[in-house]
Parts: structure tokens; sequence; C-alpha cells
């Protein structure tokens, strides 16, 4: 689960598998076409824009839910049952922001139920979600940053020197010299890759899945800004930066010799989706990490959205505006960045009143 904070009632982004059951038993009737659990589906991903990876959450929490009610059916369950099933998941060993999360998405379940007719009552109407206090994201400091965007580059700089190192004259080319070639423009691709999606993290503060689902278009987009699909299918502009044009220009003209101008996608792959996974995204970040000598326990696509925001704030950014660009619904939980006009606020004191301290 990220560390950004959520709606109060929602999933995240990316869902949970944690304590997910095989689907088997009575999961097979609420994953059908029908019930009470598809009309819930469809209700989030029509009225409210619900993506896959959201729809995917609340199949999941849900059809764990089923699996311990068992025999009473989903939409029969009262509050005594639900409160059983929350506590459950606490003696499962869950994280309480787990629990938390999970309450939200029955509470939006019974609640539809109640508001269309299918129930008489809302059961979780009445529930309290697990005491829980709201970690600081993690956020790296502008030098770690600046070490790990320079390392991205060095190590594509460094392929592409050994790629056309390697290359030789036309007429000495062999077999093994072309699949060398083959294999270093591949590997040359994968870096620029990188070194692209680790400036438009930190020049834009993208969530990971706007940001692999980027469409080719995007690198054609004239001017200072990209038009992003975010959440609930929102649009939002998103600043481009100078280095980030620089590096996306770069990762382009690897593309281009990869014979890869075809594709739909900005960031193409073979993978089911046709682009570069959020998981693989991460993956890469990580490596990055360690080859930047940062520990890749702190670093994830998200670490740098936070970033972003952190250092907007540091450095004077309007709370309302660095919520315009993360695209978050609502400034509350934007607010989770307040630590750091905090501590600004407090400098600003410290320094410029004219009673403060020597």
């Amino acid at each position: 689960m990220s560390s950004e904070g959520l709606p109060q009632d929602g999933p995240p982004e990316n869902g949970s598998s944690e304590g997910a059951p095989p689907e088997k038993g009575p999961s097979r009737k609420i994953l059908s076409a029908s019930g009470p659990l598809a009309l819930f589906l469809d209700m989030q991903a029509i009225e409210r824009g619900g993506g896959p990876n959201t729809l995917d959450a609340y199949r999941r929490d849900l059809t764990d839910l089923a699996e311990f009610l068992a025999p009473v059916s989903l939409a029969e369950a009262d509050t005594s049952a639900i409160r059983a099933y929350l506590a459950e998941l606490s003696a499962r060993g869950f994280a309480a922001t787990t629990v938390a999360r999970r309450l939200s998405a029955l509470r939006q379940f019974y609640r539809f139920l109640f508001a269309e007719g299918h129930r008489a009552d809302d059961p979780a109407a009445v529930l309290e979600g697990p005491k829980r206090g709201r970690p600081l994201p993690k956020v790296l400091s502008v030098a770690e940053v600046t070490r790990l965007i320079d390392t991205a580059h060095s190590r594509a700089a460094q392929a592409e020197a050994s790629l056309n190192a390697g290359q030789g004259g036309e007429g000495q080319r062999t077999e093994p010299v072309a699949v060398a070639a083959r294999a270093g423009l591949a590997e040359l691709l994968r870096l620029r890759r990188i070194a692209c999606m680790v400036e438009l993290l930190y020049a834009s503060g993208l969530r990971v899945s706007e940001l692999v689902a980027l469409p080719a278009a995007a690198a054609r987009a004239q001017g200072e800004a990209i038009l992003v699909t975010g959440k609930g299918r929102k649009e939002r502009l998103v600043p481009l930066s100078g280095p980030a044009k620089v590096a996306m220009l770069a990762f382009l003209a690897a593309r281009r010799a990869a014979g890869l101008e075809a594709s739909r996608w900005l960031f193409p792959t073979g993978s089911e989706s046709g682009h570069v996974t959020r998981q693989q995204a991460a993956r890469d970040l990580k490596e990055l990490a360690l080859a930047a000598g940062l520990d890749p326990a702190k670093l994830s696509p998200h670490v740098l959205r936070h970033a972003f925001a952190s250092h907007l704030l540091a450095h004077g950014a309007d709370l309302r505006v660095v919520q315009t660009l993360l695209g978050h619904a609502d400034v509350s939980t934007t607010q989770i960045y307040t630590h750091v006009l905090d501590e600004r606020l407090k400098s600003m004191v410290r320094d410029l009143h004219p009673l403060s301290d020597e």
C-alpha cells in the first residue's frame, strides 16, 4: 500500500493482494455476471470512473469477506458478522491501515445496497475502524534525487558509448557482432527509458499508473506540459521541465532505433498491457537506487512523487497548486505534506521575526 493519503471511501490505486483468497467456492457466485457485487462494481466503473486496479481491489476485498461469511451470502451479512470479520483480519496479522481500507470497501458496498433498495439497513454504517496514526511520506532529499538522476543518465551514456564502440565498420560485421549490437541496443533502450521515467516522475509528480500508461502522443506534445488521465478518468495538465524534455528526446531516439515507433504507448513492452508495468517500473527504480548508492528500500515511484510535492512546498509553492499538480480530488489528501510547511514557517519566523534570538 502506498504511503500517500487516501480518500476516506475507496481502496488504494493499486489495491492489495494481502489475504486474497483463491477464486473458488462461494466466491464463484459473487463473481458471476449478476448479483450484488457485480452491480456494485458496475456502479464504481460507470458512475465513479473506477479503473481496473481499483475494481480488482474491491473485488478481492469483498471476495475475502464472502469466503468468511459462507454459507451466509454477502448481501445478507449483519453487523456482528462484519465486526467478526474485521477482528479476523487483525488476528491474521494485517496492519491497521489494511483493516481500515477493507472496512472502507465494505462500507461503500453496503451503503450501495441500502441506497439501491437491496437491503433495508446498512450493517456497516455503525462500525468503527482501527485507530491508526498517519505516517509521514518517505521523502528523498534534493541531493539524493540529484544523485539518482545523474546516475540514470550516466548509465545510459555509458551504454551508448559501448554500443557505438562495438559496432565497427559495416564490412566487419559478423553474426556474433550483430547479436551483440541488438543486445546493446535493447539495453540502451531500457536505460534511456529508466532515465526518462525518473525525470518525468520528479518533474511532474505523476502516479506510476499514469506514467506507465502515457500514450506515445504525449511525447509529441508541444509546449511545457502534457495531458494526463488520472484517477476516475480525470484529465489534468502536468509540467515538463527542461531536463525531462531532454531525457524524453534521448529515449525517443533509442525507441526509434529499436523499431518501436508504431506502438501507441510511450513506454512499450511485450507485456499483456502493451506497456511497462507498475511492478517493472518499481524494480527498475530499486536497481537504479543500488547503482546510485542509495537504499533501495527508500525508493519507489511514489517516493519520487512525494519528493516532487515536498520539494515544491519547501521552496514556497502553494498547497492548492500542489493539490492540482498531484491530481488530488480533496486538499485534505495533500495536507499530509503540511509537515514541510510547518518547518518552512518555523524557519521564516526564526530568520525574519524582529524579536527572534540572534
